[in-house]
């Protein structure tokens, strides 16, 4: 029996090295060519699939339909200026081979156990349930019209039968360790459903629905309509990578393996260069998914602002993706209604497979900041993740079904998102300082980008809260 065992023991797989933990021996060379790094690109793409989703679908067409094309500079905006914050933060990270939320209990003053800022993320989270309950209620929707199931289209009873089914789905896929065919599946429905509506968009010219120089001059005069700024904070929020976005961004570039490839700082020439290479990936990766998340956003805002706004339609409650639908309807025919539904489902249940793998990650991090779990126990972080990945889509599903809004719920999470973005740029210029070495800091443009960035981002998150408080910037 001893023998057998041994034999056993010696035929076994060897485990999975832990990409959370720094080692000498799993260390690799970065590519040094393009085509090298486009090989190891990835983080980038996964952030797309959670990304381009409910913000773009939702959010930016609404906003599209409500102001027109006056606001197309924000779209811009909301997508180009966050990238830098993302980068810097993912710079910590693959140096350190610590986790965003790690780095957040270093920003003082502590409260507990953690950082304020790892408070407000919790805060934030809360918020953003009721985002995940409106992008689970856009699916159900969407499935809903497809097929009823029981009662009529829109339902209660249709949507909580839907709502069910689909929550129960996310969970099963992940549940079964699947998550990278499931992965590649949502990029995949994103990419097809994204390159179909910039097909749409760039056509509407050739239809009643058409657009010139006129409205595009007009989309960048930098100005925001009275009664549009609500929206628009949602949109900066929501739209582009957002705050909590850039902080899983950090949780993705480790299980991919920038950081254990980079291995610990034994302060070595060779360990340098190692970084050197690996920060240009990272940097390909974020440029990858930048690309992608803006040609969505811009596609879907001027959609909105071309065919919906001119028809006074603007997406409200569970009517919205029926409105929605009118996009295509109105330019390609009825036929067009089954095509959009379909791609709606794509989108929108790919934003929550990304939710669904991501958040479990995060919260379980959370525990063990608190010292509730032993975050380093891989054995206990992996159940965590899987018991969370269980307990938490039920509970947004929950939150959808009642609300029952999913244009408002995106918009509650996604002004917690903007506030909370506020914090992550105080933090991100925190462990520059004391986390970055000055060699790996960048070229001088890329700090200026960096705080033409956070400038940005911290005057309309400032806007965003006067206009809610009611408090007017011109004085008057």
């Amino acid at each position: 029996m001893p023998k057998t065992t041994a034999r056993t023991a010696a035929e076994a797989p060897p485990a999975e090295p832990d990409p959370y933990a720094l080692r000498a021996e799993d260390v690799r060379e970065a590519p040094r060519t393009f085509a090298g790094r486009l090989r190891h690109l990835g983080p980038g793409f996964v952030l797309s699939a959670a990304v381009v989703g409910s913000g773009e679908l939702i959010v930016t067409t609404s906003l599209g339909a409500e102001a027109g094309f006056v606001l197309l500079w924000l779209v811009v905006i909301s997508t180009a200026v966050k990238v830098w914050v993302q980068m810097e933060l993912a710079r910590w990270t693959i140096l350190n081979g610590r986790t965003a939320l790690e780095g957040y209990r270093d920003i003082g003053p502590r409260i507990g156990r953690v950082g304020w800022i790892n408070w407000l993320w919790i805060g934030m989270d809360f918020a953003k349930m009721f985002q995940r309950g409106g992008i689970i209620g856009g699916t159900a929707a969407a499935c809903s019209v497809m097929w009823p199931i029981t009662g009529e289209t829109l339902s209660w009873p249709s949507l909580a039968v839907w709502t069910v089914l689909i929550t129960a789905l996310a969970v099963i896929l992940l549940r079964t360790g699947k998550y990278s065919m499931v992965e590649r599946l949502c990029v995949a429905s994103v990419v097809i459903f994204t390159v179909a509506t910039l097909a749409l968009a760039l056509g509407l010219p050739l239809t009643e629905f058409g657009y010139g120089p006129p409205e595009l001059g007009e989309g960048f005069s930098f100005l925001i309509p009275a009664g549009t700024a609500g929206i628009a904070l949602a949109m900066f929020g929501i739209t582009g990578v957002g705050a909590d976005e850039m902080t899983t961004y950090t949780y993705w570039c480790i299980e991919k393996g920038y950081a254990r490839w980079t291995g610990p700082d034994d302060g070595s020439e060779e360990r340098a260069r190692r970084a050197e290479g690996w920060l240009k990936v990272m940097r390909l990766d974020v440029a990858a998914g930048w690309l992608v998340c803006t040609l969505c956003t811009l596609s879907f805002y001027v959609i909105g602002a071309a065919v919906l706004h001119p028809q006074n339609l603007i997406p409200e409650g569970n009517s919205m993706i029926t409105t929605l639908s009118r996009v295509y309807t109105d330019t390609m025919g009825p036929w067009a209604e089954y095509l959009f539904l379909i791609g709606a489902f794509a989108v929108l249940f790919s934003t929550l497979i990304g939710s669904t793998a991501s958040v479990p990650r995060l919260w379980t991090n959370t525990l063990g900041l608190l010292g509730v779990i032993d975050w380093h126990d891989v054995r206990v972080r992996r159940r965590t993740i899987q018991v969370l990945t269980c307990c938490l889509p039920p509970l947004w599903a929950s939150s959808f079904l009642w609300v029952q809004s999913p244009v408002l719920m995106v918009q509650i999470g996604g002004i917690g998102g903007g506030v909370f973005l506020l914090a992550v740029v105080i933090a991100v210029w925190r462990l520059r300082s004391t986390g970055v070495d000055k060699r790996f800091r960048g070229s001088p443009w890329l700090t200026a980008a960096l705080a033409v960035s956070s400038a940005a981002i911290v005057f309309l998150g400032v806007y965003g809260v006067l206009d809610v408080l009611g408090i007017s910037l011109a004085g008057s």
